[in-house]
């Protein structure tokens, strides 16, 4: 399967995505809440298939650690949590190209589908 990032500042939630994601056959990378400074080193040195990431965290947001992430990771695909669906925030993660949101409080079900549906885009046309 595939590598996941998840980024989020409640241990409650890491843990939710965690054993879903695990459930589903990933491998988890958690990464505690970052600094925005240290998100592109530490995605480059884990070299995840997809992040999962909270929105609305402190010391690096959800948009910040996107756009730090796809420095170093142009094409890695995102999945967003969020407690938030206000229109400024939809607008905003529309504009940073993200694969999809979901919101708090998640179903692990939802985490499953929505990572195989971002994992999907990425993946390369089959050669048979």
């Amino acid at each position: 399967m595939a590598k996941i990032a998840v980024v989020d500042d409640a241990k409650l939630m890491r843990t939710i995505l965690m054993a879903a994601l695990e459930q589903a056959g990933h491998e988890v990378v958690v990464l505690e809440p970052l600094a925005a400074s240290e998100v592109g080193d530490i995605l480059q040195q884990h070299a995840p298939d997809l992040l999962l990431t909270d929105f609305n965290m402190p010391g690096a947001n959800g948009a910040t650690v996107i756009r730090m992430a796809r420095r170093v990771l142009p094409e890695l695909p995102v999945v967003v949590v969020t407690a938030f669906g206000d229109a400024e925030t939809t607008a905003l993660l529309k504009k940073l190209n993200v694969g999809a949101v979901l919101r708090k409080p998640v179903r692990p079900e939802d985490v499953k589908v929505a990572v195989a549906a971002a994992l999907r885009v990425i993946e390369p046309p089959s050669l048979d």
